[in-house]
């Protein structure tokens, strides 16, 4: 049985553990309200020009413009994956590593090279130890990103397409449904299509549009604002998604760190009593021989 030095040490440690688990949950409770009021005001935006998009594509043939091209012989695929830059969040960033692997590897037993594009250094390092090519990389800015760093990482995504270094390309990133929910999302950038959207319904509605000049211009002029915008759009959920599974796990990890505490004091007062009953049992055995 421990000493109850050891229990207390031990009791002293879990509570400070506590300390830290609260004072975590509530900065990611704090973070979570901004990102998710970003989200929450960019959503319908994504929304309505996915809506006027699908309508554009549906008018116009695969061959106005490059990016509604579906090359007959792909030979590579391109991954963006956007995950967090630090940990603490429980199964949020394996569930969107678990999501890439499989998709790269499903595309390798098709007979594809995978090429990965990494935001967050979490996926990055998955995707490093397994052996994967990136082609892009940053990390250190999930925190403090804006429209430009998904203006980046769209440029270079839409310069291998039109180059032929990629045929295709999909992002994953995590969908905010809400503070309890949040889901490991597939959505494939290019070619652009208006209902791949993997797991989803297409948001598009059945309605009438006159366009002016005419849809092939209106076409080369916001088809790479849609892939721009489904980027920023899948960095602010991922974001989102992250303050509310941190917050959810130092949660969790309050709650076990009382239970553990609870655990501790009834082994401390077990190890206290069967501490005092042996001095009892010695002092009596000590009385009963000086009366002998």
């Amino acid at each position: 049985m421990a000493s109850l030095k050891d229990v207390r040490v031990k009791i002293g440690g879990v509570k400070k553990t506590k300390q830290i688990t609260k004072a975590m949950n509530m900065v990611a409770s704090a973070k979570l309200r901004g990102a998710q009021m970003r989200i929450e005001r960019f959503r319908p935006y994504a929304d309505k020009f996915y809506e006027v998009l699908g309508d554009l594509a549906d008018k116009s043939d695969s061959s106005a413009h490059p990016l509604l091209e579906r090359r007959a012989e792909p030979k590579c695929v391109g991954i963006l994956l956007v995950t967090s830059d630090r940990g603490l969040c429980g199964s949020f960033n394996i569930n969107l590593i678990t999501r890439a692997l499989a998709l790269a590897k499903k595309r390798q037993e098709e007979g594809l090279s995978v090429r990965f594009y990494c935001i967050g250094r979490k996926g990055r390092d998955a995707v490093r130890r397994v052996g994967f090519e990136i082609a892009y990389q940053v990390v250190g800015m999930m925190n403090t990103f804006d429209f430009q760093l998904a203006n980046a990482a769209s440029n270079t995504l839409l310069h291998d397409f039109l180059e032929g270094v990629v045929d295709e390309a999909h992002i994953i990133y995590g969908q905010f449904k809400s503070i309890a929910r949040q889901e490991a999302t597939c959505l494939r950038l290019l070619p652009i299509a208006a209902d791949k959207v993997a797991g989803e319904e297409p948001v598009g509605a059945a309605s009438e549009y006159v366009y002016e000049p005419s849809v092939e211009a209106l076409l080369a002029e916001l088809l790479p604002r849609f892939v721009k915008v489904q980027v920023y759009r899948g960095m602010l959920d991922t974001s989102a998604s992250e303050h509310a599974a941190r917050m959810a796990a130092m949660d969790n990890a309050t709650r076990n760190c009382d239970d553990i505490v609870s655990a501790l004091t009834l082994v401390f007062n077990k190890t206290r009593q069967a501490a005092i009953t042996t001095d009892l049992m010695d002092i009596v055995a000590g009385a009963e021989a000086l009366n002998g």
